[in-house]
């Protein structure tokens, strides 16, 4: 890792943090915590990892918002989506209208509805300023928890390393006596049968 150009770490970091946006399921806050590792290990800078996975979440809310705007009823009363029903979606959006930004500052936090969030804010017609602004703040606190947690996590490697190995040791005893004693249970069970 030492040797990668940290112009590419921090590409890759803007991505994940945008490409979330689109494709929820995607593993950014675990890259974005291993980013602060790589912090803590003096490979990257805190400011410029903190920077770009929040400048990357904001961009890609701001596209899934305009894709909301554009073309959100259009995607939902085209029927593609079957399993979702019209009245729910009026719902949501009357919902949406009532705590659309109070949604907006929770939505970092909320892993796996963040393009859902950002599709229907703006569907719903959020101000896109106030909701871009929102989103940032949100994403920055979020981020900065991450990065942060990463740092010492990458600070501490070693440290956490011995811990790791002694839990590891301490499961596997755990579960070779347990082993041990089943088998001596079968046995026992099995020779009192036999007699």
């Amino acid at each position: 890792m030492q040797l990668l150009d940290p112009l590419l770490i921090y590409s890759i970091i803007f991505m994940v943090a945008f490409i979330e946006n689109m494709f929820p399921p995607s593993p950014s806050d675990m890259v974005i915590v291993f980013a602060g590792s790589l912090v803590g290990a003096g490979i990257v800078g805190f400011t410029e990892t903190l920077l770009c996975a929040t400048l990357g979440s904001t961009v890609g809310f701001a596209v899934m918002y305009k894709i909301g705007d554009w073309f959100g009823v259009h995607i939902l009363e085209s029927g593609r989506f079957s399993f979702i029903p019209l009245e729910s979606v009026k719902k949501a959006e009357a919902w949406f209208l009532k705590y659309g930004y109070w949604l907006i500052v929770a939505n970092r936090f909320l892993a796996g509805t963040r393009a859902v969030v950002s599709f229907f804010a703006g569907m719903s017609e959020l101000t896109f300023s106030k909701t871009t602004v929102l989103c940032f703040l949100s994403a920055l606190l979020w981020n900065t928890i991450l990065v942060t947690g990463g740092y010492y996590l990458g600070r501490n490697w070693e440290r956490i390393g011995f811990y790791m190995v002694a839990y590891s040791r301490a499961v596997t005893a755990i579960v070779v006596v347990i082993a041990v004693l089943l088998l001596v249970r079968y046995f026992l069970k099995k020779k009192s049968q036999a007699s």
